[in-house]
């Protein structure tokens, strides 16, 4: 059992008949009356996102999320294939229970595949990974006044900001949590 009062970020519940995971939390002390938790909650199998208040001391059962090892190996007309490194068994997913966790993501890397009484529901790409800049735009000379981004691509088709400083060809480390330019490679 976990009770409200212990929420975290990534932790995942049983709250009626559905398994939620945290993607907010926020602990509230107000002058006046009970502190309460304030939440924002993503069902694990049909990704909804929905905002929910908490007593404390509510309590729920804990959900057994298995996060298991994978490497994705292959797109092949809109299914992705990723391959269990211990037993090579392979197993296809669509891009509804991808949602954008590939963005970052090239071939022949790992990824942690996220299942729930033997159902996957998610992906979860590595935090940082490093890739290429396949096409932006040359900086502007004397435009430095601040820190000023521009687009660009990366070879797995994702648009990011970047410094200005960042050329086409250049490798790039980027947080896949955020989405953000972390530095050079």
């Amino acid at each position: 059992m976990v009770s409200a009062g212990e929420f975290r970020n990534g932790v995942t519940f049983e709250m009626e008949g559905s398994v939620w995971q945290i993607v907010e939390f926020q602990h509230v002390k107000p002058g006046k009356g009970a502190a309460f938790v304030r939440t924002k909650l993503r069902n694990v199998m049909t990704g909804a996102v929905v905002e929910r208040t908490f007593r404390p001391t509510e309590k729920f059962p804990k959900a057994l999320v298995e996060r298991k090892d994978m490497q994705y190996l292959y797109n092949d007309s809109g299914l992705y294939y990723f391959m269990d490194q211990e037993t090579y068994e392979q197993i296809p997913l669509n891009e509804e229970q991808l949602g954008d966790a590939l963005k970052f993501v090239k071939e022949n890397e790992n990824v942690l595949i996220l299942t729930y009484k033997g159902n996957v529901f998610g992906v979860e790409p590595p935090n940082f990974v490093e890739l290429q800049v396949t096409v932006t735009e040359p900086g502007v000379r004397g435009d430095t006044a601040t820190n000023v981004l521009k687009p660009a691509t990366l070879e797995t088709g994702a648009i990011i900001n970047v410094p200005i400083f960042i050329n086409e060809g250049d490798k790039i480390r980027i947080d896949t949590r955020s989405g953000e330019y972390m530095e050079r490679a």
